[in-house]
């Protein structure tokens, strides 16, 4: 996946940068994109990322669309159940685990 940043910096770059940096994987790139309000990137991304890292992103963005049915069948890929927290909350855990730092 290539060198990580830390999240206050995943956090600053959505903030300040005109694109994801670049030596993010496309799980994290998909992130970016849908904190900056361009879901439509954030799922073409999320469906060009293999495995479970890809399909949790993906779980959570039809969450966010409001498509359970869909999430849910990208949430069994996971091998996770449904989040029942709220989306913020879920963006950043899935974030976190990502740039593989502990959850607060």
């Amino acid at each position: 996946m290539g060198e990580q940043i830390s999240f206050a910096d995943f956090l600053l770059s959505i903030a300040q940068d005109a694109s994801p940096p670049g030596k993010l994987g496309l799980a994290l790139k998909a992130l970016w994109h849908d904190r900056r309000g361009d879901w439509g990137q954030a799922h073409e991304l999320a469906q060009k990322t293999m495995g479970k890292d890809g399909s949790w992103v993906h779980a959570y963005l039809h969450r966010r669309e409001g498509d359970a049915t869909n999430a849910d069948y990208w949430y069994r890929l996971t091998g996770r159940a449904p989040s029942q927290n709220g989306l913020d909350e879920e963006w950043a855990q899935i974030a976190k685990a990502l740039l593989n730092e502990a959850d607060d």
